[in-house]
């Protein structure tokens, strides 16, 4: 199922048709087709999952806009309204993970838990250097998109996994890439409006993600989320959704089921 209104709600698809309601927002160098191999593995009797587009991405790859966590998450709003969805969790992977949590800064009586995947922290990731460059770069070289995914999966993945990675980055608009990552990464500080937060967060971490590794997630969103718990996968990096899928599925849906 897709569903799409001209103007006021970014495209989405929904997958399951169970009572537990959850939208996932996908990471930076991505649409929402990088959940694919995750997909495979949900239980759509006790889940729906509304798997969206960003604007600037996939099927919104057009769509103008500000590509800032902001709108991103009012996007998202905007699309359980258009579900009728009262109440929801919200899965963020990597920037998604900054957008999540403006949605429950934004609604904060609709939203049941977050679930982060090596999640930006409510403080954003600054960048400096040579990696602020690296990143920079990316939004218009697919070499250096390669890289990215090649240092944050800790250069363990082979030539063909990094191709597909890449090729899936094809998705994105430059301009979006290039707004989005300023947003993500020096935009605003919201973690001491989060702090103390009493809403149930599980953060997922590879335990070989340079960037967003378990230190990261410890010395942040646990630091601020009174309920937070660490899941550590000793397997992956910075990409659970493909490098762990079926664990990972296992993991979010044990979590969102309580």
């Amino acid at each position: 199922m897709t569903g799409r209104v001209a103007g006021h709600v970014i495209p989405y698809e929904v997958q399951g048709n169970g009572p537990e309601r959850v939208l996932a927002l996908h990471h930076w160098l991505g649409d929402r087709s990088s959940f694919g191999h995750l997909r495979r593995y949900l239980d759509g009797s006790a889940f729906s999952y509304a798997f969206v587009d960003c604007r600037g991405y996939g099927e919104a790859m057009d769509t103008p806009g500000t590509y800032t966590m902001e709108e991103v998450a009012a996007d998202a709003l905007a699309v359980a309204d258009d579900l009728g969805w009262n109440t929801f969790s919200v899965i963020g992977h990597s920037m998604g993970g900054k957008a999540a949590q403006l949605i429950l800064l934004d609604a904060p009586s609709r939203v049941r838990s977050i679930v982060g995947i090596s999640p930006v922290p409510a403080s954003g990731f600054p960048l400096e250097g040579e990696m602020w460059e690296l990143f920079v770069g990316a939004v218009e070289n697919s070499g250096n998109r390669r890289t990215i995914f090649d240092v944050t999966t800790g250069g363990r993945h082979n030539d063909a996994w990094l191709d597909a990675r890449v090729s899936g980055s094809e998705r994105a608009a430059s301009a979006a890439l290039r707004s989005y990552l300023e947003s993500w990464t020096r935009g605003s500080d919201i973690h001491e409006r989060l702090e103390g937060n009493p809403t149930p967060v599980l953060v997922v971490a590879g335990a070989n993600d340079p960037a967003m590794g378990p230190d990261t997630m410890r010395s942040t969103w646990l630091q601020w989320y009174p309920h937070a718990e660490l899941e550590v996968f000793n397997d992956a990096c910075h990409f659970a959704p493909d490098e762990s899928p079926e664990t990972l599925a296992t993991v979010v849906e044990r979590f969102l089921g309580r």
